[in-house]
C-alpha cells in the first residue's frame, strides 16, 4: 500500500527478490494539470508495469474493501506513504502490517519528517520499519538503520537518499520477520519527555519565511523546504507586492545595520538582512514565472533600493 515516488523502490525491491506481490493499494487517480487530465499514482504505473492487481478504494472502511483484501490471504501487509488505515485493515493479516517510515522513531512522528528535521537543524536521520498500532506512527519497531544530513542537503535529496535507504530496509525487515530472527520492540520515549520532535503535516502559512530569525535558522528553513513546497515570501518594492519562492540560500555572517527583510544588490547578486547575518539568494521563482537564479531576477526585476521582503 502506497501511492508516492517514495514507495516505488520498496514494491520494486519485493518484486526483483522474487517476493509474491498479490496487489497493490493505491490512491484513486486525480485530475492534474491545466487540462485536468487524470493522473496515476506512482505505485501505480509500476504495480501495472509488473502486471500485478492494483486496487484503488474511494474508502479504507468500507467492508467490501476489506473482504477483498481478505480474499488474497496475504501473510503481510506492506505500507510506505500511504494514508492512515483503520484497524479492520491492519490487523487482517497473520504476520501484521509493516509500515516504513523516514525518521528515527519515535522522533519525527507525522507526515514530513524529513522536512521538518531539515528545518531543525539535524545531523542525524534515518529510516524505520514498525508495526503498525492504533497511533499514528507509535508500532513497535522492527528495524532502524541511521543515515547523516549533510550541509547543503535539501529535503529533496535527503527523500531521495531515504526512499532508497527505505526500501532496502523494508527488504531486511521482511527477510527478518519470514525467518522469525526480528523481535519488536516498543519505541522508547523517556529519553525526550516533553521534547519529542514531530513532523505534522506542513502547510501553506508554515512555509512563509520569518526574517527575523538568525541565518543559520533560514539557511536550514529553507533547505528543509526545497523544492517542494517551497519557502516563500512577499517582496515590498515602491508600493509593489510580489510572491516569491525561495529554494536556495547561502548564509552570510557578517554584522549589518539593516532591518530584517530588507535587500541588497552587491554585483547582480541578491543579498537578504536577517535577525543575524544575511543571505545571498541562489534560487528563486517569482509567481507566475519559472525558477531562476538571483542573478537573473536581479537583471530581470531590478529590485529599488527600498525593497524588502516580508
Amino acid at each position: 500500500m502506497g501511492t508516492p515516488r517514495f514507495a516505488v523502490p520498496s514494491l520494486e525491491i519485493l518484486i526483483e527478490k522474487g517476493y509474491p506481490v498479490r496487489a497493490v493499494v493505491t490512491a484513486a487517480d486525480k485530475p492534474s494539470g491545466r487540462g485536468l487530465k487524470f493522473r496515476e499514482s506512482a505505485v501505480k504505473l509500476a504495480a501495472l508495469a509488473n502486471n500485478i492487481e492494483v486496487l484503488q478504494p474511494s474508502k479504507l472502511k468500507e467492508d467490501r474493501f476489506a473482504e477483498r483484501l481478505r480474499d488474497f490471504a496475504a501473510d503481510l501487509f506492506v505500507i510506505v506513504a500511504f494514508r492512515m488505515l483503520p484497524e479492520k485493515i491492519w490487523t487482517i493479516p497473520p504476520l501484521g502490517t509493516v509500515n516504513l517510515h523516514a525518521s528515527l522513531l519515535p522522533l519525527y512522528r507525522g507526515a514530513a519528517p524529513i522536512n521538518h528535521a531539515i528545518i531543525n537543524g539535524e545531523k542525524i536521520t534515518g529510516v524505520t520499519t514498525f508495526l503498525i498500532e492504533k497511533e499514528i506512527d507509535t508500532g513497535k519497531i522492527l528495524l532502524q538503520e541511521k543515515t547523516g544530513i549533510r550541509s547543503n542537503e535539501t529535503a529533496g535529496e535527503l527523500h531521495d537518499r531515504l526512499m532508497i535507504d527505505g526500501a532496502w530496509l523494508m527488504l531486511k525487515t521482511i527477510e527478518a520477520i519470514t525467518a522469525g530472527t526480528v523481535t519488536p520492540k516498543p519505541q522508547d520515549e523517556s529519553e525526550y519527555r516533553v521534547n519529542l520532535p514531530a513532523a505534522p503535516k506542513i502547510t501553506k502559512k508554515d512555509c512563509r519565511i520569518n526574517w527575523s530569525q538568525p541565518a543559520d535558522r533560514l539557511f536550514d528553513f529553507v533547505r528543509g523546504l526545497s523544492p517542494y513546497p517551497g519557502a516563500w515570501t512577499i517582496l515590498e518594492d515602491g508600493g509593489k507586492t510580489i510572491n516569491i519562492r525561495i529554494f536556495e540560500v547561502e548564509k552570510i555572517a557578517e554584522a549589518h545595520a539593516f532591518s530584517p527583510g530588507r535587500l541588497k544588490v552587491y554585483n547582480n547578486q541578491l543579498i537578504i538582512a536577517t535577525g543575524e547575518g544575511s543571505v545571498l539568494v541562489k534560487r528563486l521563482q517569482p509567481e507566475a514565472r519559472r525558477p531562476m537564479t538571483g542573478p537573473e531576477f536581479v537583471r530581470g526585476y531590478r529590485p529599488g533600493p527600498m525593497a524588502s521582503c516580508i
